[in-house]
């Protein structure tokens, strides 16, 4: 009997399982929804969709640059365990759909998982299998990609993972020296995780807050409390500046050399290069970060089952 597009996605509300499995589920029960689902439940399939429900905090953070393309991607894609990420089939995984978004362009999760591996099965299918394999819940969470001139750093093994995109001239990112240009500032984001690239990129907003705050503090600090307002204005300027060299990407300290901002190491470099290097933007992807994590004692949990 001819099954409707209607059915499969019911069934795959119910079930979770891929479009395609669904499909031939139900052509092989001839329309029954119950058969349909017994069929999956033997093939292990719909065991995907119990662990759905589980907390996925860990896994890894991955990047990539390709500079034939010149397309980076940064991305996290979450397990119950931080095995996992050691666990070969999910760091492929991880891989192959960081290259799907590198080449396929998806505008979101929901787009990735309908997009094709070159297995020629979707994300979204591959993705299941997994969790049938590893027997976790899995989730990709989220990417960024970035097209120009990019540097991608992982740390940690996947605790961490940077995206930095750039502008330059002269075709000196080809070179050498450049790529080791990059790896440094996408490791300065890893350490000292500023919140903007420069003082253009803050919005106003959050520099009124920002001074704001500070009046507050000398509102109640008897030392300034009394300070004319064209004093409290003069000390706001620099407490801003300091802001500034806290959170601005190339107003730090550059964590190799104390002696120079981001701003000073990136001129020194484009110079000895002879060209111009912009830093337009970037990612930082912690692990986990915003997720709750699972609360349970696993070793207990392990305990429990040799029992």
């Amino acid at each position: 009997m001819a099954i409707s597009a209607k059915d499969v996605m019911e069934l795959r509300k119910q079930t979770d399982c891929g479009m395609m499995e669904c499909k031939k589920a139900l052509t092989e029960a001839d329309g029954n929804f119950e058969k349909a689902i017994e069929i999956l439940r033997e093939r292990g399939l719909a065991t995907a969709a119990k662990k759905a429900s589980r907390v996925a905090a860990e896994g890894m953070v991955y990047a990539e640059y390709c500079p034939k393309c010149k397309v980076g991607v940064v991305i996290e894609v979450n397990a119950e365990t931080d095995f996992v990420a050691k666990n070969d089939k999910f760091v492929d995984f991880v891989k192959e759909a960081t290259k799907v978004v590198m080449l396929q362009n998806p505008a979101d999760v929901e787009a990735l998982m309908a997009c094709k591996t070159e297995a020629g099965e979707t994300v979204d299918e591959a993705l299941k299998n997994l969790i049938l394999v590893i027997k976790e819940n899995i989730k990709i969470r989220r990417f960024v990609r970035y097209e120009g001139v990019c540097s991608a750093y992982v740390h940690g093994g996947g605790t961490h993972g940077i995206l930095v995109n750039f502008e330059t001239t002269n075709d000196i990112d080809s070179k050498d020296e450049f790529t080791a240009y990059g790896k440094d500032i996408a490791m300065q984001v890893a350490a000292a995780n500023p919140s903007y690239v420069d003082e253009a990129s803050v919005p106003a907003e959050v520099v009124a807050k920002e001074k704001e705050i500070m009046l507050a503090q000398m509102a109640g600090d008897p030392k300034n409390a009394n300070k004319p307002d064209a004093v409290k204005q003069k000390m706001i300027e620099g407490k801003i500046k300091k802001f500034f060299k806290e959170n601005c990407l190339v107003d730090q300290e550059f964590v190799k050399d104390g002696d120079l901002s981001v701003a000073q190491y990136t001129a020194k470099v484009a110079k000895d290069l002879g060209g111009e290097i912009k830093i337009v933007k970037f990612t930082r992807f912690v692990k986990g970060e915003g997720l709750e994590k699972r609360a349970d004692d696993f070793a207990a949990e392990v305990a429990s089952m040799v029992k």
